[in-house]
């Protein structure tokens, strides 16, 4: 339990000027500066002037009483804790109390330690919501549908059926070309639902080896195969609640697929080793790069799957299909990039953003974000110039005589990008798109 907050604001109330004298005295001693009333009517003047972290009252008070001042309370400032204080205690009063809102609730006579520890739970809870309050604005500025950032009308319109299908809970197929931000929309459609305080768990069906994927989505048992020290509720499990992201779906094992289907169907799941069934209460997201439909005729996609997934379909539109949103997302993505890096950085000098319209980007948004991401590392003035943003050359693969092997290829690559950087291994890794451990690792191999 953290010490007493020495700011933290505390009101006491009570028509009893003693009792009121009594509670500031010790909330005093405690390390807190506390203001007292000794009517409601008083109570409420002061939090019209200020806002209070708890509010320590009594019940029974003649004018507005504990429970009107609570009922205020909550109304006006939700995150403020009441704890209701009464010499008429009663099992009735406590559930009302309660029910109205309240924090806690104690029982003249009580003893002083008792409020120390009512106090600095309430202050506990409220620190706890307005943290938890903080991270979803956090997360919903990062993966709320403001976060799909485009002026085009094609993007207009995928953010209009997001916003309709976020309110359902039909199952979503995301199709597009890799790099379209697949997972950011399956994100926002999760945190605009109404599932939005459970979990999401995305699932990269590609990245799990073909043997592991089983386990790793149905969970297992202890024993259930060697190396199963213990049980592990596995990753559907892991969704109840929520949304289950299935990345790369086209890449799940044919054989893999009925299971999913029938736990999809059945909205239950049996661990591997296990006997019982498990319910389970999850929307599915899935995404894929490829044409499901084509993988269903040639037998490559069940078919029954395949509908199961796609109930509503969206396709993202490639860069190439919205440039007029190039700009705007490089420097939304020059910004965020420069703010973490400790750089100041105005913006684009005019050959570089020429450069900027004129690319392919057959990576769509991700390989933008990583162009203007090794552009801010490289970056030595206040504008990104064309010589930063433009990609490194390609190593030459020399002439029509010996290729090199890719391994020499990689090797050299590395070793280019290094000198860019100046051997900075940490932005070499981001500009090569690897962690710094598996950079470090391949540079040992090359010395």
């Amino acid at each position: 339990m953290s010490g007493p907050a020495k700011d933290a604001r505390i009101l006491v109330v009570d028509n009893d000027a003693e009792m009121v004298a009594l509670l500031a005295g010790h909330l005093e001693r405690e390390g807190y500066a506390p203001a007292t009333a000794t009517e409601g009517a008083a109570a409420l003047q002061a939090l019209d002037q200020e806002e209070y972290a708890v509010v320590l009252s009594d019940i029974r008070m003649e004018g507005v009483d504990g429970m009107a001042l609570l009922r205020t309370i909550r109304e006006r400032t939700p995150f403020t804790r009441v704890i209701l204080m009464t010499a008429f205690g009663s099992l009735e009063s406590a559930i009302e109390a309660m029910r109205e809102g309240a924090f806690d609730y104690l029982t003249k006579p009580f003893k002083l330690k008792e409020v120390s520890l009512a106090v600095q739970r309430a202050l506990d809870d409220r620190r706890l919501r307005e943290e938890n309050q903080r991270l979803r604005r956090a997360v919903e500025e990062r993966y709320g549908l403001e976060s799909l950032l485009g002026r085009s009308e094609t993007m207009g319109k995928v953010r209009e059926l997001i916003r309709a299908v976020a309110a359902g809970d039909a199952n979503v197929l995301l199709t597009g070309e890799s790099g379209t931000g697949k997972e950011l929309v399956a994100r926002a459609i999760h945190y605009a639902s109404p599932r939005a305080l459970g979990p999401f768990v995305p699932v990269n069906c590609a990245a799990i080896p073909e043997g592991l994927l089983e386990a790793e989505l149905f969970g297992y048992e202890r024993g259930a195969f060697t190396g199963a020290d213990r049980a592990r509720p596995g990753l559907l499990a892991e969704a109840h609640g929520g949304s289950l992201f299935f990345d790369e779906v086209s890449d799940m094992p044919l054989a893999l697929q009925a299971k999913v289907l029938r736990a999809i169907q059945e909205k239950t799941v049996r661990r591997v080793g296990g006997r019982g069934l498990v319910q389970l209460d999850f929307r599915i997201i899935a995404a894929t790069n490829r044409d499901l439909a084509e993988l269903v005729r040639e037998g490559k996609f069940r078919e029954d799957l395949y509908y199961r997934l796609a109930v509503i379909p969206i396709r993202l539109p490639s860069l190439r299909e919205r440039a007029e949103d190039i700009l705007l997302l490089a420097e939304h993505f020059l910004r965020r990039t420069a703010a973490e890096a400790g750089k100041r950085i105005e913006g684009f000098a005019e050959a570089a953003r020429a450069w900027l319209l004129e690319h392919r980007w057959p990576g769509n948004v991700r390989e933008l974000e990583n162009t203007i991401e090794r552009a801010v590392t490289l970056a030595k003035g206040p504008l990104i110039t064309l010589e930063e943003i433009r990609p490194l050359q390609t190593p030459d693969l020399g002439g029509s005589g010996a290729r090199p092997t890719l391994a020499e290829l990689e090797a050299r690559y590395i070793r280019q990008v290094l000198d860019e950087v100046g051997g900075d291994k940490q932005a070499a890794a981001r500009i090569l798109g690897i962690s710094l451990r598996t950079l470090q690792r391949r540079v040992k191999d090359l010395s």
